[in-house]
Formats: structure tokens, C-alpha cells, sequence
């Protein structure tokens, strides 16, 4: 048995979840999220937990039983308490800004660097040189902060670039 996957998800009072076939749908106060499970596994909603079970016992249904636990999980918590990443900009001259629902970031190159990102996303600039991203979707929320940081990653000498506030 899977140690992550045979543990169940406690559901908080204020997410309903709704599952349909194999979809689940999980609404919570910031946002609600749909995620298609795969077909060897099933779900079982006893009260105010919700547990993950498998039809077989081969390698592949194991792996993505725990897969498929863990992906729930974030999808309650993110609708719940919601994820974010910050990443800092290092180096002279070097700042960010919002215009127009993009984020304009000066780095040294000859022209400023337009970002656009999915509506889903919240991006916040507190100070130049700061920038915190936010959303309900995990995956999502890394994504966007992995192509930022892709942008101009922080070089080994003196280390400039963008990187992750805890990098």
C-alpha cells in the first residue's frame, strides 16, 4: 500500500467537493478546481474525509496513487489558504513594475522585458526589486515563477539576476 496515497485528505467545512465519474471538483472561498483522475483509481467522500483507493495493484496504479493523493491535497489547501512564491531581483539597476496587467521588468538589457501571465495569477510588486505570485493552482504558481526567474537567472559571480527569495 502506498504511504502517501492510503492517507486520507480531511476536507474543511468551508470546501465542497463534488466528484462526477472520474472528475473532481473542489470549491473552496478563493476558487474552484477540476482535476481528472485516472480510471484504476477511485475516491470515497465518507463524511469530512476523502480517500483515495485503487482497483490494482500494479506498479504504475501504486505511483499514481500517491500522485493522485498528493494533487487533491494541494487542491484543497490551495482554495483554502492558497500558494505563492517571491523572487527577488539582484543587481544595479535592475526593478520591476505592473503596467496594464503585465509585468515590466528592467534588467540590464537593451529594452525592458514584458511579461504577460494567466489571469489566474496574481502578481505583486511591494518594492522594485521584489516580486510575490500568488494563486490557488500549486503547479501553476511555480510555473510562472520558473519562466520569471528564467528570464535572467542568477549568474555565479556576483549574482545577479532573479532568483527565489530563500535561494
Amino acid at each position: 500500500m502506498s504511504r502517501i496515497g492510503k492517507q486520507p485528505i480531511v476536507i474543511p467545512k468551508n470546501v465542497k467537493v463534488t466528484i462526477e465519474g472520474n472528475c473532481v471538483s473542489i470549491e473552496g472561498p478563493l476558487g474552484i478546481l477540476k482535476h481528472r483522475i485516472p480510471e484504476c483509481l477511485y475516491l470515497e467522500l465518507k463524511d469530512t474525509t476523502l480517500i483515495v483507493k485503487r482497483e490494482r495493484d500494479d506498479k504504475e496504479v501504486r505511483n499514481l496513487h500517491g500522485l493522485t493523493r498528493s494533487l487533491i491535497f494541494n487542491m484543497v489547501k490551495g482554495v483554502t489558504e492558497g500558494y505563492s512564491k517571491e523572487l527577488e531581483i539582484v543587481g544595479m539597476g535592475f526593478k520591476a513594475e505592473l503596467k496594464n496587467n503585465q509585468l515590466v521588468m528592467h534588467l540590464g538589457f537593451s529594452h525592458p522585458v514584458i511579461f504577460n501571465f494567466p489571469k489566474e495569477i496574481k502578481i505583486e510588486v511591494p518594492k522594485p526589486t521584489h516580486i510575490k505570485i500568488s494563486g490557488i493552482d500549486k503547479q501553476l504558481v511555480g510555473e510562472v515563477a520558473a519562466k520569471i526567474r528564467h528570464i535572467y537567472p542568477p549568474e555565479p559571480y556576483k549574482g545577479k539576476g532573479i532568483r527565489y527569495s530563500n535561494e
